[in-house]
């Protein structure tokens, strides 16, 4: 076993941040979203999107109702160029959409962001400089006065090429690796650059505070933020916005408390891909307010589209289990689970109130556009009412629920002898051959029935033994004048327990199905099921199913 030296890693120092509030706060409303898919996304990509690619996730950015989009960093290369002119010249960029580009505070930089920028309406320039003391230390080898000049430097360029565009521009200016830098020493770079720019009320500034590198717990990044936000200068006009990444895997939580502590607008990918472990995933925040009852402004109603786009564009597969939009996270194997969700449904289906309350299902699947075909599935671990749901949702079979064990083993048993998941269609199949095409002893041919004054009289035809028998019998309704009929050549004595029967089908084709348990000394309970297109045929033929399976 490896060991760790003692004192390679310590722990992350405690916020001084007396009577802190966001712990008592609640998330009322939606932040301002800024994707970067288009940006860090592409950044962490094996293979960046070419323009085609980029072209496809801008017009999904566009669709999905974000407003604020990073689409590159012009500057860097020649498709990153390319791609901004072709929004501008195809006049791609809607009038109320805001997007976003990354510079570093370098003239020649500045100036071929500036040039890409021709023709844009409204954006945000994104000017950034590392600020952590190991960055300061080991990277730059420059004191805090040297990194507040680089900072300051980018601001004037900013402001001397801002004076000759024909639009209007927004200033961004993130501390980069904000966690590992002096609170204080945030702040100050942060006020110095809101005063070179001249915050106003008319004229705003993003201060974006990123967990470039997870470093702590999310109440640490929270509590940062809380601090930030009570020694920012000019406050009320000041966008604080959050850009957690996930080193630590807690990216969804910091960027909540962040919301708690203040933080006004959120940058973050879909999918959370990003540099590293990948930036904070804007569907999961947005689904998890929804679940809240809180309006998102995003659209995620499609989000099979959504993971199938970005899959495409950016060639990674995603989670099966990832929040909210993993093929399996609205899928239950688990008996118990299966059994709950059943429930719930039924229950949601049939009160008024919309309020959503199914076990396990912290939203509703049909909201982002998935079926409940997929919502239980079938292994070795399911239980008996899961192969029910299966049976009624994909076949219209209602099985009594008593039956819901005896065809629970026969399904299992198979799962267990493959060792793998069962289909619906192979689910169907244990049904039929259970049911449907069972060893007969006694086999029926015919009937014929009379009511008359609650009393009904049966003929009976049936193979038996291999001869025919015809007999007669009496009884308060069809199914007990079969069996008192069956009962006069007939050596099994058995007693009928329970039946319930319905239509399977639409309506211009409807079977009935009818199930019969019955029951005797040795025999504690046995099903049989029964389908024609008469009920009473059916309830016999289920009465002769039940007989078979359990004396055959």
């Amino acid at each position: 076993m490896n060991h760790i030296p003692k004192g390679k890693y310590k722990p992350y120092p405690k916020i001084d941040l007396p009577n802190r509030r966001w712990p008592n706060n609640t998330i009322t409303e939606a932040p301002r979203w800024c994707s970067v898919d288009l940006r860090d996304g592409n950044q962490a990509l094996i293979n960046p999107m070419d323009m085609n690619k980029k072209l496809e996730l801008f017009a999904l950015l566009l669709k999905l109702g974000f407003k604020e989009i990073e689409v590159g960093f012009p500057s860097a290369s020649k498709i990153e160029y390319d791609f901004l002119r072709r929004l501008v010249d195809d006049k791609l960029i809607p009038d109320d959409v805001t997007v976003q580009v990354l510079v570093q505070a370098r003239e020649h930089l500045i100036e071929k962001t500036f040039e890409a920028l021709r023709g844009v309406k409204k954006a945000t320039v994104h000017l950034y400089n590392s600020t952590s003391v190991a960055q300061r230390k080991i990277v730059f080898s420059k004191s805090q006065e040297e990194i507040i000049g680089l900072a300051l430097d980018g601001v004037d360029l900013v402001k001397k090429y801002e004076a000759n565009h024909e639009g209007t521009i927004f200033l961004e200016y993130s501390p980069e690796s904000f966690t590992g830098t002096e609170l204080e020493f945030a702040a100050r770079i942060s006020n110095e650059v809101t005063a070179r720019w001249g915050i106003s009320d008319k004229r705003q500034v993003i201060i974006n505070l990123p967990a470039t590198v997870e470093m702590a717990t999310p109440n640490i990044y929270a509590d940062q933020i809380e601090w930030m936000s009570r020694h920012l200068d000019n406050r009320e006009n000041v966008i604080i916005s959050t850009h957690t990444h996930n080193d630590r895997g807690t990216s969804i939580a910091a960027t909540e408390l962040a919301l708690l502590a203040g933080a006004d607008r959120v940058e973050g990918t879909l999918l959370s891909n990003g540099e590293r472990t990948g930036n904070v995933d804007i569907i999961t925040l947005a689904l998890n307010m929804t679940s809240q009852g809180i309006d998102s402004g995003l659209d995620f109603s499609d989000v099979n589209e959504v993971v199938a786009v970005v899959e495409k564009v950016t060639e990674l597969p995603t989670h099966p289990r990832h929040p909210y939009v993993g093929e399996l996270v609205y899928t239950a194997f688990s008996g118990s689970h299966q059994d709950a969700i059943n429930k719930g449904l039924a229950y949601q289906q049939a009160k008024d109130n919309p309020f959503w309350e199914v076990p396990y299902l912290p939203i509703d699947p049909a909201d982002v556009g998935r079926t409940y075909e997929s919502i239980i599935r079938i292994n070795s671990q399911s239980g008996k009412g899961g192969v029910a749901y299966i049976l009624e949702k994909n076949y219209g079979y209602h099985l009594p629920k008593a039956m819901h064990p005896e065809i629970g083993r026969a399904v299992q048993a198979l799962s267990d002898e493959k060792g793998r998941e069962l289909s619906p269609e192979e689910i169907l199949e244990v049904f039929k051959n259970t049911y449907f095409r069972v060893q007969e002893h006694i086999t029926f041919k015919d009937v014929s029935l009379n009511s008359d004054n609650g009393k009904s009289t049966c003929t009976l035809s049936y193979l038996y033994n291999g001869r025919e028998i015809t007999s007669e019998g009496t009884g308060n309704g069809p199914i007990d004048a079969c069996k008192n009929a069956l009962m006069q050549k007939y050596t099994n004595d058995f007693t009928v327990k329970s039946y319930s029967e319905h239509s399977c089908g639409d309506k211009s084709s409807a079977k009935a199905v009818a199930y019969i348990e019955i029951q005797n000394k040795s025999i504690l309970s046995c099903f049989g099921v029964g389908a024609d297109n008469d009920i009473t045929i059916a309830s016999i033929k289920a009465m002769f199913c039940a007989l078979n399976r359990a004396f055959s």
